[in-house]
């Protein structure tokens, strides 16, 4: 589905424009316009953005075609750039985090932006530009300043899901885990990671726009910019932070096991102790020493109980002295 609106110089908001509107609108450096690019096959949306906005063929490639982490590139006339979204599975079955990539070109008067699956940062700013047209009347570059803005701020609730997502599993370790519970524990890893590894690149993309000079974007609208970035900064901290507290709460579970197998190997431990004398009592009365033949005994059966009473109390005596030199004991 193609979308696209226009703000003329008269202040008026141009909606629902066709393919010819959206030509007609880039003639005039006048006009702002926004096309939006969601969901469709590459095979319509090729033709608009390399013949009617004239993007470079491997731009084009790139945002039809390839997968990136966020990057920006500079094409003189118009920037590149990747964003990504993030969408949290936090349901007791499946936690599973995932990106959304979001397409960006802005020029002087235009901005496109391409996603192949629905964004709530851009339905959001898309609704708020149709309820108040003054939004678009700074440019193209603040336009994408929000639109950044929204995306960055989409990040926090699934950071503090996150955050509940580990506290939920803290409660399971302690009561009673079992195979789910360091499952959860993994499932959470592997999310913090992913969105360490957006987060990253996201932050380097907005300080390059916020420090860096290009054509397309204004001096003033720079501030903007940093100021995300700084959000960027504090919410890699946060992630880091998150990240700690995953590898905590595994090497909790650990502990937790390794304790739960001491108690158990104590109970055993008592258990054996308990029955260790009645064993004794039971193997050396069942040896066959004492028979009802007295010379048999005496010169026989006599020598053997004794070498058997020595060795019975010569091997314990070695075996202690032996786990008291390892240090055992």
């Amino acid at each position: 589905m193609m979308r696209a609106l226009c703000l003329a110089p008269d202040g008026k908001l141009l909606k629902d424009l066709t393919l010819i509107d959206v030509a007609l609108s880039l003639q005039d450096s006048n006009n702002l316009l926004w096309v939006d690019f969601e969901s469709t096959p590459p095979e319509e949306d090729e033709p608009v953005l390399r013949k009617t906005f004239g993007f470079h063929p491997l731009a084009v490639d790139d945002a039809l075609q390839e997968t990136h982490v966020p990057k920006v590139d500079d094409w003189t006339q118009f920037l590149y750039i990747v964003l990504h979204a993030v969408v949290f599975d936090g349901s007791a079955a499946n936690v599973h985090l995932d990106t959304l990539e979001l397409d960006v070109f802005l020029g002087k008067n235009y901005i496109v932006t391409h996603h192949d699956q629905s964004i709530e940062a851009i339905t959001k700013i898309w609704d708020t530009v149709h309820r108040d047209e003054r939004h678009l009347k700074s440019g193209p570059d603040h336009l994408l300043y929000r639109i950044v803005d929204e995306l960055v701020a989409s990040y926090m609730p699934v950071v503090e899901a996150l955050d509940d997502q580990i506290d939920q599993a803290e409660t399971e370790i302690f009561g009673r885990p079992d195979t789910g519970t360091v499952e959860l524990v993994f499932a959470l890893k592997r999310a913090v990671l992913h969105l360490r590894r957006i987060i990253g690149p996201q932050r380097e993309v907005l300080n390059k726009l916020a420090r860096d000079e290009y054509p397309v974007i204004d001096s003033r609208e720079r501030v903007y910019f940093r100021d995300v970035y700084d959000h960027l900064v504090r919410m890699q901290d946060i992630s880091e932070s998150i990240r700690d507290l995953v590898s905590g709460t595994l090497d909790i579970y650990l502990s937790v096991i390794n304790n739960r197998m001491n108690e158990v190997m104590k109970t055993l431990t008592v258990i054996t102790t308990l029955f260790m004398p009645l064993s004794f009592i039971a193997s050396f009365y069942g040896m066959n020493f004492f028979v009802p033949d007295p010379p048999l005994w005496q010169w026989v059966t006599k020598p053997v109980f004794i070498i058997t009473l020595l060795i019975m109390i010569i091997v314990p005596l070695f075996m202690f002295s032996w786990i008291r030199r390892r240090g055992w004991l």
